[in-house]
């Protein structure tokens, strides 16, 4: 098809969409005949009829009425990518609501997404930290930050920072109890329990859940890194709660040739075409936080 292969979409959808020259013209600023001689020309070019003309309106042949579907679908492509290329360079504005988990909601997310907010006056942000998995679109939330490994294939996710699970506990416990040397050994030791029973392990290169057992349950990370401080049992928690105390001596690492697949931080989003300035550029942000972060713990 000639450089030319573009003319007459446009007329053509008008026209399909009111079902007469006339009403099309008006809504494009053009003239009818000017409607009728591009129309005339895509046919032409497709070798193809699209409308059945008549004096009172127009209608769609079967290849008409195929094409209007595929013509519909490149205008709103075309707008689209339109609206994408004006929001590279907008300000992030307007109401932006997000849920993050609690904690690390608390520690990491919400002092970034404070310090957004001083760059950009005119945003407006309301954040929910819950434990639970909030319903992106039904809770009507722009951006969901989830920890681990991700459920739902409905939404689009982008990884934030890495997050890795250590299994420890401090030298007072091991000196008194004994270190594991095997997933087997977990047995016979006190396991301080969170918000799960079942710790992700990796076995003979696989991830396994291991179901461990002790007289000591809360659903904080924060109380259940207390208590493993004090000597009372084996922990298994993310990195953020540990890495320190792991520095410093006061945990000491175990079974790490068991230790599962790094999970991640993620972004996510309800799906659509393309991201708002306000949720693009707070996750571009959050990696770059959370980035220095990192480097910053692992150095």
């Amino acid at each position: 098809m000639n450089e030319n292969r573009w003319e007459g979409i446009d007329e053509f959808v008008a026209v399909a969409e009111y079902s007469h020259f006339t009403a099309a013209a008006e809504r494009l600023g053009i003239s009818s005949s000017h409607i009728s001689r591009q129309i005339a020309r895509l046919e032409e070019r497709l070798q193809t009829r699209l409308l059945y003309r008549s004096t009172r309106r127009v209608t769609l042949t079967e290849a008409g009425q195929t094409f209007l579907q595929h013509c519909q679908r490149l205008q709103d492509g075309r707008e689209e990518a339109l609206r994408a290329m004006g929001d590279l360079n907008s300000e992030p504005k307007g109401l932006l609501r997000m849920t993050c988990a609690v904690a690390y909601g608390e520690r990491f997310i919400v002092p970034l997404v404070t310090r957004f907010m001083g760059l950009y006056p005119q945003l407006r942000v309301d954040i929910e930290l819950s434990n639970r998995t909030l319903d992106l679109v039904h809770e009507g939330l722009d951006l969901g930050v989830r920890l681990g490994r991700l459920q739902d294939s409905r939404q689009v996710a982008s990884r934030l920072a890495p997050r890795r699970m250590y299994l420890c506990a401090s030298p007072a416990y091991l000196e008194r109890y004994g270190r594991p040397h095997s997933l087997s050994e977990l047995a016979r030791h006190n396991c301080l329990i969170g918000s799960s029973d079942v710790w992700a392990l990796q076995n003979e290169g696989r991830e396994h859940a291991q179901r461990v057992q002790g007289n000591w349950r809360c659903n904080s990370g924060q109380a259940v890194l207390d208590a493993a401080l004090q000597g009372i049992g084996l922990c298994q928690l993310p990195d953020y709660y540990v890495l320190e105390h792991l520095h410093s001596g006061a945990l000491v690492s175990l079974l790490e040739a068991h230790q599962p697949p790094n999970t991640a931080v993620w972004a996510l989003y309800p799906q659509q075409r393309h991201l708002s300035p306000k949720v693009r550029k707070l996750v571009e942000y959050l990696k770059e936080g959370l980035a220095l972060r990192t480097e910053y713990r692992s150095a």
